[in-house]
């Protein structure tokens, strides 16, 4: 093995010296897909039904990846973090992955409830009065439920290729549809928000094929112990997802009944501006695990490094997105999308600086997860939200009242979250150092 000057090996330090996580890289191959994928359904969704009717399956898109996210991201987060924390310690998580199961379907069952309760108001506002839209999003709720769950225990357990296997096979049938319906003919938006909703349950099945050893038996999980920590990771979850898919929801509300086709452009310039977003959930699946075990290793000099090298990135890698989509946006969703969709420089410069700074601010909030602090989470996406809403409430102009809101909310709940890094690893420095002198 080669090693350098001070006897260090060679592959070691290139390892340290890696801004990103273990793992990024092969969660990134099937992230590529999964993004192609999605911008396949969408570019193709567009073209075959056109403005009005792509409006109708961008609402339920929006929604979709507000709810599911919202709802069972923190299901992920805690599974993986309890998992790899117990694999550290050579234990088995089992009861977490029980317990974690159940709040989920919980979760699920509550907002199944609370939609086909209040079918008479949100059919017509968010479902475009489609039964399959519907549809589809019931199922969506079911199937990313399975699927974050499953994510979370591969992700603690370090299988990363079976992560890698969910994101690729969801990519590629999100295309295989996409094509099948635009041959098709298919003008109307229930038959793809109906996709929407079964393509998570054949990707959980391919990525857990052949998968042995994912469940380690353990001791069980303490009454109320994960309830209570996902109650925190719920809230923030929820904020975050919110924030993140605002923009299409917002313009919905906002628009005039002569304005009904804008939530499907707002959607094709968003899906632009956020290719580096897209792939960011690579670095954002790996980042949680490596810091919750340097985090339970009490390794705090190199739980800082880590968090540093990467905020660099990510801040480089925002810079140059934003420029890109300022200058050669427009012309990359006329090109895809078609003329129809058309949106300004500003337009897509001001929603690709608000995405550039939701990684900085994913990428602190993670730390804080890592560091048992998810309350703290919460409360810097909670002031996110007010801003946002503050911020579109005082404009008039229906696109730029909500793109500064994303920027200006964006910009808050980074702003709050590196406070309460800095402080929460203070606090902890300072009780290491007690110890030590104790000791």
């Amino acid at each position: 093995m080669s090693t350098d000057a001070s006897g260090g090996s060679l592959s070691e330090r290139a390892r340290r010296s890696n801004p990103l996580p273990e793992g990024t890289f092969s969660v990134g191959v099937g992230l590529l897909v999964n993004g192609i994928g999605a911008y396949a359904f969408t570019v193709l969704a567009a073209r075959g039904l056109g403005e009005e009717e792509f409006s109708s399956l961008a609402v339920l898109w929006a929604a979709v990846f507000l709810a599911a996210p919202g709802l069972f991201l923190p299901v992920e987060q805690e599974v993986s973090r309890t998992v790899a924390a117990r694999r550290a310690r050579g234990e088995g998580a089992s009861g977490v992955i029980r317990q974690a199961g159940l709040i989920g379907a919980g979760l699920a069952g509550v907002v199944i409830v609370a939609t086909l309760v209040s079918l008479g108001w949100v059919y017509d506002l968010f479902f475009d009065s489609q039964a399959l839209l519907l549809t589809g999003f019931l199922l969506a709720l079911v199937g990313y439920l399975a699927a974050h769950l499953a994510r979370g225990v591969m992700a603690g357990q370090g299988r990363f290729d079976g992560y890698s296997t969910y994101f690729g096979t969801e990519g590629g049938l999100r295309i295989l549809v996409a094509v099948v319906f635009l041959v098709a003919g298919v003008s109307v938006a229930g038959p793809y928000g109906l996709a929407v909703g079964l393509i998570p349950f054949v990707a959980v099945i391919v990525a857990l094929r052949g998968k042995r050893g994912l469940v380690v038996e353990g001791a069980p999980v303490r009454t109320g112990e994960m309830s209570a920590s996902l109650g925190a990771l719920l809230v923030g979850s929820l904020l975050t997802a919110l924030l993140l898919n605002a923009g299409p929801l917002a313009i919905e509300i906002l628009a005039t009944d002569e304005e009904s086709a804008e939530a499907g452009r707002f959607l094709a310039g968003l899906m632009i501006a956020r290719v580096p977003l897209f792939l960011f959930q690579a670095v954002q699946a790996s980042l949680l695990p490596k810091l919750a075990l340097l985090a339970g290793g009490h390794r705090w000099v190199e739980f800082r490094a880590a968090l540093r090298r990467l905020l660099v990135a990510v801040g480089g890698l925002a810079v140059v997105a934003t420029l890109a989509a300022w200058t050669i946006g427009p012309a990359v969703v006329r090109v895809t999308f078609g003329e129809a969709f058309a949106l300004g420089h500003r337009d897509l410069g001001l929603l690709a600086l608000a995405s550039g700074i939701f990684m900085l601010a994913v990428a602190l909030g993670q730390s804080l997860i890592a560091l048992s602090s998810p309350a703290r989470m919460a409360v810097g996406w909670g002031a996110g939200v007010l801003v946002f809403a503050g911020v579109t409430a005082a404009g008039d102009d229906l696109y730029l009242r909500v793109e500064l809101g994303l920027v200006a909310g964006t910009a808050t709940v980074a702003a709050v979250l590196a406070t309460l890094v800095w402080v929460r690893l203070r606090d902890v420095a300072t009780s290491a150092g007690r110890q030590g002198t104790a000791d």
